[in-house]
């Protein structure tokens, strides 16, 4: 297991450990000031590093391009930091009363796209 690799495993426990505390522990009611973004911030972290480490499992389990070890990481950073843009893009539209279904699609069809033009 490479460093970088170990670090976000390392970030992904503490990130979900964090979003967990977050979700228990602080009431959205009592101060909303610094309740919802220290939701959104652990849930971009969260996202993030374990969306990271999925991506990377799958492009290890199915191999589109031969890239290395340092590639692979690369984009599948890029892709768990697109995912939870996105993620918390859709909490925010759903916290503020505009989330259809249409809003969200558009919203992931939007990082994908940013993806696809990054990677070409």
């Amino acid at each position: 297991m490479t460093n970088l690799l170990f670090g976000i495993s390392l970030s992904a426990l503490l990130s979900t450990t964090s979003l967990l505390v977050v979700l228990f522990r602080v009431s959205p009611l009592s101060s909303p000031s610094q309740a919802i973004p220290a939701f959104l911030l652990s849930v971009f972290l969260s996202v993030a590093s374990v969306g990271s480490l999925l991506f990377y499992a799958l492009w290890t389990k199915f191999p589109v391009h031969t890239w290395d070890t340092g590639k692979l990481l690369t984009v599948s950073i890029r892709q768990g930091m697109l995912l939870s843009i996105g993620t918390v893009a859709v909490l925010i539209f759903g916290m503020l009363g505009l989330l259809s279904w249409w809003v969200i699609l558009l919203l992931y069809a939007v990082c994908i796209l940013i993806e696809l033009a990054i990677n070409a």
